[in-house]
């Protein structure tokens, strides 16, 4: 657990913690209990008294909101800089963040990772890394690699740049369709034996890669997109998880920005914008998305909360998720996510959510690995 945060719970009396279980884990996995209660301060309550969330079947405990690092990185995203970038991480962490995801690919030279290290390395005490290995970058181009002697070396080149003696989550960023994922999965075994992993995770898998990886290696954490309009994992992969103790951290809650309501229907996409390849920025698909977005953004205006900040509510409080993955170019985008804690969703305001979601209808989903 953060120490820090752990340090707050024992010595401070807070109303936060009246009710709260006798043991440090105040979550259990996937379902919260506990809110910061909506009249304190966010400033005063959310950098220090966040509340927890046990990774898994192990004794790290992180935020129900984890900053995802892959858009500083600058790959696909535009208008992105490193001051901004080094920025974010800090204020991610300011706010309470204490969960930080990342990727040997995020940067064509870990630039993720490094940036990471730069604002954060004296405070790896205070904070849960989480990084993944098997994806690198060839011509340009991103390519596949599960083999033993890959996930090694680029496991040791992620301590090295992340300026840390261990990595709390070791993921299997995809499986390699030419290694046999038992194979991944042991050499991620090996490297939690030899005290460089803490523990072991798999991203961009189906129910038959999960149990096969588990039986090879027990998994901590499973990572997929999900978002309210691509709930694809609730028929297979979440209640798999659920079943097995598996936390499920996911990515894309805001689905690349189109879930925070700051795109209007009338965008322009920038040519360098990687978002033009998903189906779900263009054409019909845009438009239905763009009318269910209308819908979130009247309820926006009703409760006075930033779209945002319900979309992350409400994915946080779905049954099985443990965190979600918040993407930030600026320092006001990652506090406006975090703000999402501060509050809580009436069960009515989910039922309402729920329904649009229905009416919606089917989407034309694209996976970010496929």
């Amino acid at each position: 657990m953060c120490r820090q945060l752990e340090k707050c719970r024992r010595h401070m009396e807070c109303a936060c913690y009246i009710d709260a279980p006798r043991s440090p884990k105040c979550f259990t996995l996937g379902r919260s209990k506990n809110t910061i209660p909506p009249h304190r301060p966010p400033s005063q309550t959310m950098s220090l008294l966040m509340m927890l969330r046990t990774l898994g079947r192990t004794a790290l405990s992180i935020t129900p909101l984890g900053m995802g690092c892959w858009p500083i990185a600058g790959i696909t995203s535009i208008d992105v800089n490193e001051d901004d970038s080094l920025a974010t991480i800090r204020a991610a962490f300011d706010t309470g963040i204490s969960f930080f995801d990342t990727a040997y690919c995020y940067g064509f030279d870990g630039e993720s990772e490094r940036m990471i290290a730069s604002v954060l390395r004296q405070d790896r005490e205070k904070i849960v890394l989480a990084t993944k290995g098997g994806i690198h970058w060839v011509a340009g181009k991103q390519a596949r690699c599960g083999r033993p002697e890959t996930l090694r070396r680029e496991c040791d080149e992620s301590l090295r740049r992340l300026q840390t003696d261990r990595i709390d989550l070791y993921y299997l960023h995809a499986p390699d369709p030419h290694v046999p994922i038992e194979e991944s999965a042991g050499a991620i075994g090996e490297l939690i034996q030899q005290g460089k992993v803490q523990s072991a995770g798999l991203s961009n898998a189906n129910v038959g890669s999960l149990d096969r990886f588990h039986r090879a290696c027990p998994l901590t954490a499973y990572q997929p997109h999900f978002n309210m309009l691509q709930r694809e994992i609730e028929d297979a992969q979440l209640p798999w998880c659920v079943e097995h103790g598996v936390a499920v951290i996911v990515y894309w809650p805001l689905m690349k920005g189109l879930l925070a309501g700051h795109l209007p229907r009338e965008h322009v996409f920038d040519s360098k914008d990687g978002r033009q390849k998903y189906p779900m920025f263009s054409g019909d698909e845009w438009q239905k998305n763009q009318d269910f977005v209308d819908e979130l953004r009247a309820m926006a205006i009703e409760i006075e909360r930033p779209v945002s900040q319900i979309v992350l509510n409400w994915t946080i409080q779905r049954h099985g998720i443990t965190a979600a993955l918040c993407g930030a170019k600026r320092p006001h985008q990652i506090r406006e996510n975090a703000e999402s804690l501060s509050w809580s969703l009436t069960s009515g305001q989910i039922t309402r959510i729920n329904t649009a979601i229905a009416a919606r209808g089917p989407i034309v989903s694209k996976a970010a690995v496929s």
